[in-house]
């Protein structure tokens, strides 16, 4: 696989244009894990979806890596799927830390992705679902909505 600009940019597109199919499965996601908490979380729009894309590929060295990960997922496949089950989900896992953002927000997407992987089924090569469970749970917890994303944190520390 080779990037170059170019190649980074059609990533760009083809996941902004992925948007019918994982804005659905971000709004699933969210409504899911807002149940399991007992918590509101608002849903997310496509114009929403495509800011956020647009977001993590202004940062040129976030968007190789998502443009990697994104095409060795999309093309990843393997004999009788269980001996990639592995690859697959550390792919997966990777690609949603990158899109959620620095720390605690990395960790969220990452444990997300396991989540939304359960729940979330592609037809196509065995990376396929990996791929769009990884883009809605790094989305979501990119993307604000919920209550704790909208207010300062209580352990924020003023500087002496």
């Amino acid at each position: 696989m080779k990037l170059t600009p170019a190649v980074v940019e059609a990533e760009r597109d083809w996941i902004r244009e992925r948007g019918e199919i994982v804005v659905p499965l971000i709004n699933d996601v969210r409504a899911e894990l807002a149940d399991a908490f007992d918590t509101e979380v608002e849903g997310v729009d496509a114009a929403g979806y495509e800011a956020a894309v647009d977001a993590v590929f202004a940062d040129g060295d976030l968007a190789v890596n998502v443009a990697a990960l994104t095409r060795l997922l999309r093309d990843l496949d393997v004999a009788d799927d269980y001996p990639g089950f592995v690859v697959d989900e550390l792919l997966g896992r990777e690609l949603a830390g990158c899109l959620a953002g620095t720390q605690p927000r990395r960790l969220l997407g990452e444990a997300t992705f396991h989540y939304a992987d359960i729940t979330t089924h592609t037809e196509g090569p065995a990376g396929a679902d990996d791929l769009d469970a990884a883009l809605a749970a790094g989305f979501q917890t990119r993307l604000p909505g919920w209550p704790w994303t909208g207010r300062p944190s209580p352990f924020d520390v003023d500087p002496p």
